[in-house]
């Protein structure tokens, strides 16, 4: 039932037989605590910023088919076809997979991977300017730390949607203090980046959401990423990977990535992110994808 006040724009996407639903849950249900998205055997629930409006996602599966509601306080915005585009982005259903695996399956190394995994793909942040943030937060420290990192991030920006708290949007991270983030746990370091980001968002500088609706050339994100300090390669590269599904973000700075190739290659010890480099970049344009399959060996 739509309430007073909220806006609902829905649709329903059909999915490949072989869509890994899996994959995409577990990849939003990492905080234990549910503080922003709680995930349920069928689908999920998640706080958002729409359009600097709070908003609740609702994502249910169903046979051979996805539904998605998105509430979102005053007035509507959106056009059906812009929320639709905006899901099929969400459940990675515009990343190359069949071609990939049609390139691939044949490889002596990897295409027992694809074979044993198919219709892998990458599952993303709602946005750009999250999956920039989630990375920032989590860089250099272990993945439960970043949780919780994350989640006193959330709370700090205080931006809410019935009992979800809401991902920021840029606004609403310009809204709070360096202080105030420095209290929640950010490092200066990664509260400066936020907040130059978010800065770099507002002002148009970095135009996060027109370069998703627009496909902007990936050599061109990562200069302008690069540029800012306290954003280094493999932020740059996870961004590209989440933030945008893009095919060929090279993962080589990642341990998972590195420790996959070592058990795809025998190797006695982890390969330096040099030479895991090197040889990702001999199945460019799909960096990202193989990294996808060797992270399931890591």
């Amino acid at each position: 039932m739509t309430l007073p006040g909220q806006a609902v724009a829905e649709c329903t996407l059909p999915l490949p037989a072989t869509y890994r639903r899996a994959d995409l849950l577990a990849f939003h249900a990492r905080d234990p605590h549910g503080l922003a998205e709680r995930v349920y055997a069928d689908g999920m629930d998640k706080g958002l910023m729409w359009q600097g409006r709070p908003a609740r996602l609702s994502l249910r599966f169903q046979e051979g088919a996805a539904r998605l509601q998105l509430h979102v306080d005053g007035p509507a915005m959106e056009t059906k076809a812009d929320f639709r585009a905006w899901a099929s982005r969400l459940l990675g259903l515009d990343q190359p997979v069949a071609v990939f695996e049609a390139a691939l399956s044949a490889h002596p190394l990897l295409g027992p991977l694809i074979r044993a995994c198919p219709d892998l793909r990458i599952p993303q942040a709602a946005t750009p300017f999250e999956a920039l943030a989630w990375a920032i937060i989590g860089q250099q420290i272990s993945l439960a730390a970043a949780i919780t990192l994350r989640s006193r991030f959330i709370t700090a920006c205080g931006r809410r949607r019935s009992e979800l708290a809401c991902f920021p949007d840029a606004d609403a991270v310009l809204a709070v203090s360096a202080a105030r983030l420095t209290d929640a746990g950010l490092s200066r370091s990664k509260a400066s980046a936020i907040l130059a980001v978010a800065e770099g968002v507002r002002d148009g500088s970095l135009p996060l959401d027109d370069w998703w609706n627009h496909p902007a050339p990936p050599g061109m994100i990562r200069e302008r990423l690069l540029a800012i300090h306290g954003i280094g390669p493999w932020t740059t590269d996870y961004t590209l990977l989440r933030g945008f599904g893009h095919p060929d973000a090279s993962l080589h700075g990642d341990v998972a990535v590195r420790r996959g190739l070592q058990t795809l290659l025998r190797l006695a010890e982890k390969p330096s992110a040099a030479d895991t480099a090197a040889w990702l970049e001999t199945f460019s344009p799909w960096r990202t994808l193989v990294a996808a399959h060797l992270w399931r060996l890591g």
